[in-house]
This record gives structure tokens, sequence and C-alpha cells, in this order.
């Protein structure tokens, strides 16, 4: 392990909020500043929903003004963010907003594309669970006349990065999120995207995690009163950033990165492409240092969310963390419902929808706001608990501790529950993951910290102590 110090500086950006975090490390030091966070609100316009990405890339460039103010020694800067969803850019133009995974356009590209390459053809190449935003539906989606006009597709995390840097690349592990890159070579899929009538010259060269993007411009550099810092690229991806710091110290280890999404999985070496894991709805994506995350992804506490937001728009005062409370004082069994059904992904009414399951499947359908609090909440603990055991059988690990980073973590009710069904202690913690990941890859990189994956997961361990919840009998 390598002793010196260094500051570095995380742009994390979720799906419903973003933060820009400093990292102060050291062998034995992981400490972290929160410097900006802010919103990220989509925006639905005529054509669709879409994200306010310029809108929150000034945001990024206030919290990086702010972090670089704060300390004008940080040794490099780092980008993360959800996956799939990308931005056109045509003669380093922005060619509109960026549309929504969550817009209904998707639905026209899974039928363009399923057409000539069925699922189990695609996964045979990609390893992809199937998701109908994945980004070859989405690009399927768009107008031929918009995507010939287009130099570049970038992804989310690569498109603030030409922005800071004017070098157009994309990221390996959000690469593994598009569809487009084959499993087996993790090069771009050249064949498919022809097949698909996609110009190839969206895609651009890939990058891999701690190599440098390049430094920012002198433009970007002088709005923010720095010196040109380098971009490193980190695991972009926000998982495989966040499965970085999975404290792992065993390897009969399942994760659980649970935000808007809840992606539950373990880490192999080798994608797994049999029907089995295609079947089993599993999916193969990049992780760092060429690590493979076979994961499901399990819709999350996008589901709750939503379903608070619903009833403050209604005109109510929900506070969550009374919720919680009150919904783990409830004694009477709920309704457990299939929170990956389809009904779920859009934005909505979320309780009509979970009676609407409820009385097609002949249950009783929850009927107090607490009621439904916690049947989502145990609908989501068995789907996490079937899906990180799965994960286990088909990954050939023997599960016998499942870990919860992410914001999740600190829903003590959610993890509890998870223990009890899943019958193997939960070990909850960082809730900043995605950020300290991102922060291990630039620090490893910048040469402030040396060595393996397992290396860095051993300083989040001794540095940030998981809380451990016991299984109780069902």
């Amino acid at each position: 392990m390598s002793s010196a110090r260094g500051t570095v500086a995380a742009v994390d950006l979720g799906a419903t909020s973003g933060r820009v975090i400093v990292g102060h490390v050291a062998a034995d030091t992981l400490e972290t500043t929160t410097v900006a966070r802010f919103a990220n609100e989509p925006v639905r316009i005529a054509d669709g929903l879409h994200w306010n990405l310029l809108g929150l890339y000034g945001s990024v460039l206030d919290g990086l003004r702010d972090a670089l103010r704060g300390d004008t020694e940080i040794a490099s800067i780092g980008v993360d963010s959800w996956a799939v969803d990308y931005g056109l850019i045509a003669r380093s133009r922005l060619l509109g907003e960026p549309f929504h995974y969550r817009d209904e356009r998707t639905a026209r590209g899974v039928e363009a594309v399923h057409a000539s390459h069925p699922h189990d053809a695609l996964f045979a190449r990609n390893g992809l669970q199937f998701l109908p935003f994945n980004t070859l539906y989405q690009l399927a989606a768009e107008h031929r006349s918009v995507l010939q006009l287009a130099d570049h597709a970038l992804l989310i995390p690569d498109l603030i990065g030409f922005w800071l840097t004017g070098q157009a690349r994309t990221e390996r592990t959000n690469a593994s999120t598009t569809g487009l890159l084959r499993a087996d070579t993790g090069e771009w899929d050249a064949d498919l995207i022809a097949a698909l009538g996609l110009p190839q010259h969206l895609l651009t060269p890939l990058i891999s995690p701690g190599e440098t993007l390049g430094a920012l411009t002198g433009d970007v550099a002088a709005s923010l009163g720095a010196p040109r810092t380098p971009v490193t690229a980190v695991g972009s991806h926000d998982t495989a950033s966040a499965v970085v710091a999975v404290p792992m110290v065993s390897p009969d280890a399942a994760y659980i990165s649970c935000g808007t999404w809840g992606l539950v999985g373990v880490e192999v070496d080798q994608p797994v492409l049999t029907d089995t894991a295609r079947e089993a709805k599993f999916t193969n994506e990049g992780g760092v240092d060429g690590r493979v995350r076979l994961l499901r992804n399990v819709m999350g506490l996008w589901i709750l969310s939503e379903t608070v937001r619903g009833w403050q728009r209604e005109g109510h005062d929900v506070d969550l963390g009374e919720l919680l409370d009150a919904a783990a004082a409830v004694t009477a069994p709920v309704a457990l419902f299939d929170v990956d059904d389809a009904r779920f992904l859009p934005p909505g009414d979320m309780p009509a929808r979970i009676a609407a399951w409820c009385e097609e499947h002949g249950a009783p359908a929850p009927q107090s706001r607490t009621e439904i609090a916690r049947s989502i909440i145990e609908s989501l603990a068995q789907a996490f608990a079937d899906a990180a055991h799965e994960a286990g059988r088909i990954g050939g690990v023997d599960v016998r501790v499942i870990h919860i980073v992410g914001g999740g973590s600190l829903n003590e009710l959610l993890c509890q529950r998870t223990a009890d069904r899943s019958g193997v202690p939960v070990l909850a913690g960082p809730v900043e993951a995605t950020a300290l990941g991102n922060i291990l890859v630039q620090a490893r990189a910048a040469g402030i910290l040396a060595g393996s994956l397992e290396s860095l997961r051993d300083l989040v361990a001794r540095t940030h102590t998981p809380r451990r919840y016991e299984p109780h009998a069902e």
C-alpha cells in the first residue's frame, strides 16, 4: 500500500439527485466531504420525458468550483451516473436534452430490435437481462434522420466528461449496459450495430477505469478558477463504482446497491451466458479491474418514493421516517406483490397499481398508508432475498452474507426484513458507496493508493464499519 496522501473530487449523479464529494485518501484514511448536493428532476415536454442535463451540468460546475476553491490540490476528477441514457452530439453541440429511460418511446425500440434479434439471441452476445430501456432499444427508437445528424452518442457520464475535457470516449463499465458491447470480448459489437442499422460512428473508443480521459479544457478550468486538473475514468456506471466500495471481506457475499433501483448480485470473473441465467433475468455488466457484475435489476425504492410523492402531491404531509416507523409496527400480514411487474416502471399512482396487482392475483390489497408502505418493504425484501440467493446459485457463490450499500442501507426495516427473508446476515453501509468507489479508483490511478480491488475494499471495511442485521426466524 502506498504511503502517499491526496485529494480527489467525485461527481456522483443519481436518478433523483447529484453530488460533488471531495475524498481525502491515504493508506488508512478514507474521508469524504460533500461540497454540493442538488436535485435531478426530469422534465416532460411535447415529445416525451427528458433529463434537464444542461441544468445538471451547471450544478456540477458549481459543485466543482466549490470543491476546487476549498482545495486547490485536488489531483483528479471522476464522474459516474446512472446507466443507459445518452446525449447525441453533432459538432460538439447537444441535439436536444437526453431522453429519460422511463420515457414510453422505448417500446417501439424493443419491437424494432426484437423483430430481427430476439432476446435469447441478444443475450448470447451481450449477456444482458431484458430491460426495455437499454441503450440499444433507445437508439432503435430514435428517428434515423436524427441519428444521421449526430457525430456521437455519449452516455451521461461520458457526455459530462466530454464537456469538461473535449475528449469523446465511452467508459467500459457503462458501455456494458448498452447492449451493444460483446460480453465475451468487452468490445463494441460491430456486426450487431450494423445489423440494427445504427451508424457505427456514433460509438466512441472505449476507455477503462483508472485511465486518464484528459485535462479540463482551458475554458472550463478558467471558469472554475482552477488548474487544468485531469479527469480520470472511473467505474462510470454508478453501480460499478458502488460495488468497488462494498466492504466484502468474504468471497461468500452478495451485494445490493440500493437506491432508486436495487441491483442485486455477486461478483464473478467471467460472464455467465447460460440459458439458466437468461431465464432467471440476470445480467452481466462490466466491473472495475475486469470483474463481472452478475446481477438482477430489481425495481428498488422507486416504488416507495413515488408512492410518497403521490401522497404529497395530493396534499398529504408524509414524513418518510415516521411512515417507516409506523410500518415497522404493523403485525398483521400484508400482501406480497411482484415489484418487477412492468406497471411499476413509469411514474404514476403506485397504490392504485399495487391494488390492481393484488386484485388480479387474488390477494387482499393494503388499505392504509402504513399498510401500503409495509407491503412495499416486504415485497422488496423478498425480491432482494430471492435475487441474492439465485445470483449465488448461478454464479457459483455460496451466499452467507448480503451487503446493502447506498441510500437503502439507511432503511432499517428493509435491511432487517431482507435479513429475515434471506436467512443470512445483512451488513448495511456505506451509504455513499458510489462516491467512495469513484474516489478509490481515482486515488489508485493517481498513485495515492496501490493494490488490488480487494485492498481497496479492505480500506472501506477498516474506515466504514457496516451495521449488522441478524436474521430472525420467520
